[in-house]
């Protein structure tokens, strides 16, 4: 088993160090908006350890849309390049922790589809397209 290395920034390692510890009892929301987030758990593609970042609960049936939005950033999130390399995660959802194979969308309908699904549960990721250049690439969550 890879070491699990916390994230960096103190609000997303204490995010997840709640909602782990308290068994999805506490800290399922992300931050101040009030809506519901998951831990999606990945290998890091340089450090090879392991890796946990909330984000939106965002769902199409059993399956999850996990946006590489990063606020709108000029660049994708670190956790985008290591589900590149690494399609195996592990979500928590509340106390539910479940196996998934991960996949980025191309196909555009598909995606358009499924960027709608991921606007209504977080309406912020519209705003986050329009603030970047760069297409925010999705992906959905298939179990394993």
């Amino acid at each position: 088993m890879s070491e699990y290395i916390p994230n960096p920034i103190s609000w997303v390692a204490e995010q997840v160090e709640l909602y782990e510890r308290t068994n999805g009892a506490e800290g399922t929301t992300l931050r101040d908006t009030g809506l519901p987030c998951i831990i999606v758990t990945n290998m890091g593609n340089k450090s090879g350890a392991v890796r946990k970042t909330p984000l939106m609960r965002v769902v199409d049936g059993e399956n999850y849309v996990l946006v590489a939005s990063w606020g709108g950033a000029p660049k994708h999130p670190v956790w985008y390049y290591n589900l590149k390399a690494d399609p195996k995660v592990e979500i928590r959802d509340i106390d539910k922790v479940q196996t998934m194979t991960v996949r980025e969308v191309t196909d555009e309908t598909e995606k358009n589809r499924l960027w709608e699904i991921a606007v209504q549960a977080y309406p912020p990721y519209h705003d986050y397209q329009e603030k970047t250049d760069r297409v925010i690439p999705v992906f959905i969550a298939e179990p394993a």
